[in-house]
């Protein structure tokens, strides 16, 4: 029995990691679970949110904006991410300057289709210093090479 998991992440873009890991958490649209080595074959949606792995018991984050994950039976996961970013990418200085601007966009929005339109920028920002500020908890977890 294999005591790792294979974590692969990809983005429209890019394939942001590939790597070996103990275990992964990931917001999904049923809940939020954790995967670990020898877990039976699945394929969930993920909603907005964090996606947090463990290498060497350091925690690691990544904010997702939604997409998919399958693990598949030989300890492999593959992540399909709308979009994707390491939470070293997240200063908090830049997200609270964000959160204002969108906070500003979204006072001045009548409708409600104006409102979700400015209001999805404040979300991805409260993501971004949620990751931050978590990572600063964990004494800085050790990050991949990218």
């Amino acid at each position: 029995m294999s005591h790792h998991l294979t974590l692969t992440i990809v983005t429209q873009e890019k394939e942001l990691l590939k790597q070996d890991i103990e275990q992964i958490t990931a917001p999904t649209t049923s809940g939020e679970i954790t995967v670990l080595p020898n877990h039976i074959p699945l394929f969930t949606q993920l909603q907005e949110g964090i996606l947090r792995f463990k290498v060497d018991g350091k925690d690691t984050y990544v904010i997702i904006t939604g997409g998919f994950m399958d693990v598949g039976p030989s300890n492999t996961i593959t992540v399909l991410a709308n979009s994707a970013s390491f939470e070293r990418d997240a200063t908090l200085a830049r997200a609270q300057e964000a959160r204002e601007k969108a906070k500003e966009a979204m006072q001045e929005k009548i409708d409600t289709q104006a409102f979700v339109i400015a209001e999805a920028p404040l979300q991805r920002v409260l993501m971004e210093m949620k990751a931050y500020t978590a990572g600063l908890r964990k004494k800085r977890p050790t990050l991949p090479n990218v």
